[in-house]
């Protein structure tokens, strides 16, 4: 096969895995706070989002990092020179720590499927980042296939995960502060009229 064809289903690939990645901890998210419903609200929507959790991560996520894997390897098993460029073993660090991001998600996966919930939904929220930080660096060690300007670069990054962080903290307090300040639904009391007493 021609290599750029590889090299386009491993792109095609590497899309969907961040798609399914980015949308299974959404799920997960929705699942946690489904859980803490009344019935019969907490039963009817954990059961929906568990199914769209199945769905998404057997048919999308895996088959997409598996893909990503086998057509990754396959480019530099055409071009071996890959290996010997700095900035490729250190994506490849990145990705080795994608792929743990992605066996903790099928850890998650498997929990919420047991109804074990061991993650509120504000520490999902900030686990949900860390695929975000991944393909930034991957993106940017691959287009600019440089490790000269490493150092800004992490730093950059570093800037660039604590801004994430900062507005996943804000959206939490501004969360916390909207339902304090929302006024208590009064309760209708039904009044005697001359209606009611007939």
């Amino acid at each position: 096969m021609d290599f750029l064809y590889i090299k386009a289903l491993h792109i095609i690939f590497v899309v969907c895995w961040f798609a399914g990645l980015f949308y299974i901890v959404r799920l997960f998210i929705y699942t946690a706070e489904a859980n803490k419903k009344e019935e019969p609200a907490k039963s009817i929507l954990t059961e929906q989002l568990l199914t769209m959790q199945r769905k998404l991560w057997y048919i999308i996520t895996w088959p997409s990092a598996i893909g990503t894997t086998i057509f990754g390897f396959w480019m530099l098993l055409e071009v071996p020179a890959y290996v010997a460029l700095p900035w490729m073993w250190l994506k490849l660090v990145f990705v080795g720590f994608l792929m743990i991001y992605h066996i903790q998600c099928h850890v998650i996966f498997k929990q919420q499927k047991e109804g074990e919930f061991k993650f509120s939904s504000f520490k999902l929220r900030l686990f949900n980042e860390l695929a975000t930080i991944f393909l930034v660096a991957i993106v940017f060690l691959v287009v600019v296939k440089s490790t000269g300007g490493f150092v800004w670069g992490m730093l950059g990054l570093f800037a660039f995960a604590g801004l994430l962080m900062l507005g996943v903290f804000l959206y939490k307090k501004q969360r916390e502060k909207k339902k304090t300040e929302e006024p208590a639904t009064p309760e209708i009391q039904e009044t005697s009229t001359p209606e009611n007493k007939q």
